[in-house]
């Protein structure tokens, strides 16, 4: 443990012992997993959140709330969110709490909006209002920008117009953020203010409907055909480690630094953008025991993008940064995560386990 500052290239755990950070959405699958990383980095970690969002939950199997300080609440309830925060004075803000589900934000458009808008606003005047906040990032989504079906990724300064109600209202979010920046936060003494832009993200512990390594794990653990709607769309999948990092990453060197605050691109290199059927082949040989999937297409099925991918060469060149696992680790890594839990082994030691070998401990240094 004592030796993971010193291996890790982009990030200093050092930095993040006992440091306050405020995390919204801790009780989802990435703020588990970001939850989980601070704790091992030894930072006082206060979350804020709605209660998990499935069942099981991978929160709950964590046994999370037992190291942390949780408050349940929803992101759009100011009044108690602005409570939970000025208790917890926290020198560091990870926004993540969203309605983050494309097909959910058909079926309920204002709930998404109230959520990842006004949400953001919300975090947003609680950041404004702090003497304690140094450093604030706005997790939001590749699917900010307008997609025009490019074979090209997209990159930081492209035009910000997701299509469906998810996509739009965290092209939202971030206009609300770039606001803030320049009405609130743009003299020297203020926080530093940055976004990041992931792409989907895959890993151990994430039980969400209507995303296609859950579906695979369900089917499989069913003893069922994997149901697959687009094998043809390409997406930008990384394991959740991934994002969680760089998150983190820029936190830190903005604390550090103001000059990197900015909004960032956070995905996979080019080889790992993968159609779905790809994806899902892989899981299938890398799961074994006979898995296999069909192409089963739905009849007015809601709109979602068939070709999405970023440019990260801003975060490369700024920070040095570059993914660790290609897209065959990071799918061995869920599987062996699932099986685990499977077989009742204890989640946060597996965890630990997964982020010390992305890390670099046990193995080749970062």
């Amino acid at each position: 443990m004592e030796s993971v500052g010193r291996l890790m290239k982009y990030i200093d755990f050092d930095f993040y012992r006992n440091k306050r950070v405020f995390v919204t959405g801790h009780t989802g699958f990435k703020g588990s997993w970001l939850c989980q990383i601070l704790l091992y980095a030894g930072a006082k970690v206060t979350g804020y959140s709605l209660p998990a969002p499935t069942q099981p939950s991978l929160f709950e199997i964590a046994e999370l709330e037992d190291r942390m300080t949780s408050v349940i609440g929803d992101i759009r309830d100011r009044n108690a969110l602005c409570r939970a925060f000025t208790q917890a004075e926290p020198e560091i803000v990870l926004h993540l709490a969203a309605q983050p589900i494309v097909r959910d934000s058909y079926r309920d458009p204002v709930y998404t909006y109230e959520t990842n808008v006004m949400g953001t606003v919300n975090i947003l005047e609680c950041v404004r209002k702090s003497q304690s906040v140094r450093s604030f990032l706005n997790v939001t989504t590749d699917k900010v920008y307008r997609n025009n079906e490019w074979p090209w990724g997209y990159r930081e300064n492209e035009m910000l117009d997701g299509f469906d109600p998810y996509s739009n209202s965290k092209s939202c979010s971030e206009l609300v953020t770039h606001s803030y920046l320049n009405s609130f936060f743009s003299v020297p003494e203020a926080s530093a203010i940055s976004t990041a832009r992931a792409g989907n993200v895959i890993g151990g512990g994430d039980f969400a409907n209507d995303r296609i390594i859950p579906d695979c794990v369900r089917a499989v653990q069913a003893d069922k055909l994997i149901i697959v709607r687009n094998p043809h769309s390409t997406r930008p999948y990384q394991h959740v480690l991934e994002p969680l990092f760089a998150y983190l990453m820029i936190a830190q060197k903005q604390y550090e630094d103001k000059k990197y605050a900015g909004w960032y691109n956070v995905g996979p290199d080019e080889c790992d953008c993968v159609t779905t059927g790809e994806l899902t082949d892989l899981f299938c040989r890398i799961w074994g025991t006979g898995a296999e999937w069909v192409n089963q297409a739905e009849e007015n099925a809601p709109h979602e993008a068939n070709f999405l991918k970023l440019d990260c060469s801003k975060l490369k060149a700024v920070f040095g940064w570059k993914p660790r696992w290609h897209i065959d680790q990071a799918i061995e890594k869920t599987v062996e995560w699932t099986k685990a839990w499977q077989r009742g082994e204890r989640i946060s030691q597996i965890m630990d386990q997964q982020i010390a070998e992305y890390c670099g401990l046990g193995g080749d240094e970062v």
